[in-house]
């Protein structure tokens, strides 16, 4: 019988990419996981394909940006499994622009799904599982919160800021058996390029040589997320960076 039997997962951004990745991972582990989008079509296709496998998938609309449906996200869990054992903000957007452009709007939900998104999942699920005295959040940072890229000051900061609240919370929870873990993927094959807008970072890109890159796959991160929940009780991943072994 799996460790993973009873236990409960959320995952938001869970629609695609890694988060998809994620939950298939620890639903075949016989992990009970919650998704979390705001395609809910692409959540039901998603529940539909993993129905087979030994954990138990339900899903919720939430957009990140509303503390309120975080919150109801989080409730859901809580309802239909009794207990959250693991947090995943995973939701995030990445719209690299030039600050010369003003992309404002995109600078604003940027902060809006990257920091504060995060920082809703955390208030959501923190007190359920000090109470518990046992749980684990993990947050989608981002080499790019080590690295500062051109067109990537306001993405760069969002990722940093992540990380710095997983930090501070690791912090505060030392204490407590509440585990907390930054996961900052570099290039991953993932739907993140196609919400960039600025038409110099397209004109930028396509000077980059990319051809002797191999990206990292979805599959790559939600190990990386399965390695660091696994440790023993005492052991606490705070941050892994996972990269592609030609990424400069």
């Amino acid at each position: 019988m799996s460790s993973w039997n009873g236990k409960t997962v959320v995952i938001t951004g869970a629609s695609s990419g890694i988060g998809e990745a994620t939950a298939e991972r620890f639903v075949q582990e016989g992990a009970n996981v919650v998704l979390g989008a705001r395609r809910e079509e692409r959540l039901q296709e998603i529940q539909s394909k993993l129905s087979g496998e030994p954990g138990e998938v339900s899903y919720q609309s939430v957009d990140v940006t509303s503390q309120e449906q975080v919150e109801s996200l989080i409730q859901h869990a809580i309802d239909k499994f009794g207990q959250v054992d693991v947090l995943f903000n995973n939701a995030g957007l990445m719209p690299l622009s030039f600050m010369k452009n003003k992309k404002v709007d995109e600078w604003e939900q940027m902060v809006d799904v990257n920091i504060k998104g995060v920082l809703y999942g955390v208030g959501a699920v923190l007190p359920h599982m000090l109470e518990r005295n046992e749980g684990h959040i993990i947050t989608t940072s981002s080499i790019a919160g080590h690295e500062i890229m051109p067109a990537g000051a306001v993405y760069c900061g969002t990722k940093f800021a992540a990380r710095v609240i997983m930090e501070g919370l690791g912090k505060e929870v030392a204490q407590s058996n509440v585990r907390t873990t930054s996961i900052s993927p570099g290039i991953v094959e993932t739907e993140l390029m196609s919400t960039i807008t600025d038409e110099d970072v397209h004109d930028m890109l396509k000077n980059w040589n990319m051809d002797e890159l191999t990206p990292l796959q979805s599959k790559d991160i939600a190990e990386a997320v399965f390695y660091t929940v696994n440790q023993p009780q005492h052991v606490d991943v705070n941050e892994v960076i996972v990269r592609p072994n030609n990424q400069g």
